[in-house]
């Protein structure tokens, strides 16, 4: 199989590299030449075989609705594009009515893996029409963690339902990332009595229910920096979390957790700061390779 990939940054390029490494041949684009297969979008188009499958890993938004605008005026009818990048899923709809009318198929994926995708794949969730799906299903399969593909792999339901089920996985993300940062605030104001902490969230990883990768994840961030004295409390937030806050009142679900966690985030960025967000930032970093804020 031999698909084209239209950016490559942090995810993308790792994206390229892990389906190279399971025998899908990829001819990638990107405005840096020092990453770029080709030197455009069109030669990209001309490089692929019939039926075109085309995967989108830009940022969301403006970029992402000038990609697949370009895309529908060289792609055919029989084409295919999946947009792997955070889209909110209302833009699915009008992605794939744009390209629709020329006959051009359509599917959403919502992608997770950070960084460490290359090495232990992305988990993946996808909407869109079986046959489009059942094309694509060696890239997912390339992509996806080894064992079941049930396990990495959802196709979650029509289009728009892999980043629909990928913001909700992000709000979801932002609650658990929370629920860590202010049990290590917590434990660290108890110095008079905790004299470990690093080694009591250590102590959490086997056997106890709140296990998890982002646990691993925190563990590497405190013994890298134990008190975090490197970075700064201010945490960004990707637009995925109040999405889900706003579908939520749209939908009269109550998501208290979810909610609070957003709010904790625009605390950050008031000049106070707290341990509990300097934990949030490192988890950020550790997992997605998003940026953190240097003490001055």
């Amino acid at each position: 199989m031999h698909i084209g990939l239209v950016g490559l940054g942090k995810m993308g390029n790792n994206m390229r590299e892990r389906l190279r490494a399971h025998d899908i041949e990829v001819t990638g684009f990107d405005r840096n030449p020092a990453v770029s297969d080709v030197s455009s979008v069109e030669e990209l188009v001309k490089a692929l075989p019939t039926p075109r499958i085309v995967w989108i890993m830009v940022p969301a938004g403006e970029i992402t609705t000038a990609v697949v605008t370009e895309l529908s005026g060289l792609l055919e009818q029989g084409d295919l594009i999946i947009d792997g990048g955070n889209s909110r899923f209302t833009e699915d709809f009008k992605h794939s009515a744009l390209v629709a009318d020329k006959g051009i198929e359509y599917v959403d994926a919502g992608v997770s893996g950070g960084v460490w995708g290359l090495a232990n794949g992305y988990g993946l969730m996808v909407g869109g029409h079986k046959k489009n799906i059942d094309l694509a299903m060696p890239i997912f399969d390339a992509l996806r963690p080894e064992g079941p593909r049930e396990e990495g792999f959802v196709h979650a339901g029509e289009i728009g339902a892999g980043h629909y089920a990928k913001m909700v996985h992000n709000g979801i993300e932002y609650a658990l990332m929370q629920a860590y940062a202010e049990g290590y605030e917590l434990l660290d104001k108890r110095d008079d009595i905790i004299k470990d902490v690093t080694g009591t969230f250590k102590a959490w990883q086997r056997g106890t229910v709140v296990r998890s990768w982002l646990l691993e994840l925190l563990v590497r961030a405190l013994e890298q920096d134990p008190e975090f004295k490197d970075i700064e409390g201010y945490v960004e937030d990707s637009g995925e979390g109040r999405w889900t806050i706003e579908e939520a009142l749209a939908n009269a679900v109550p998501v208290p957790t979810i909610s609070a966690s957003i709010f904790a985030r625009f605390v950050s960025r008031q000049p106070e700061g707290s341990p509990a967000m300097k934990a949030v930032a490192a988890l950020r970093n550790q997992f997605g390779g998003h940026s953190v804020k240097a003490v001055d």
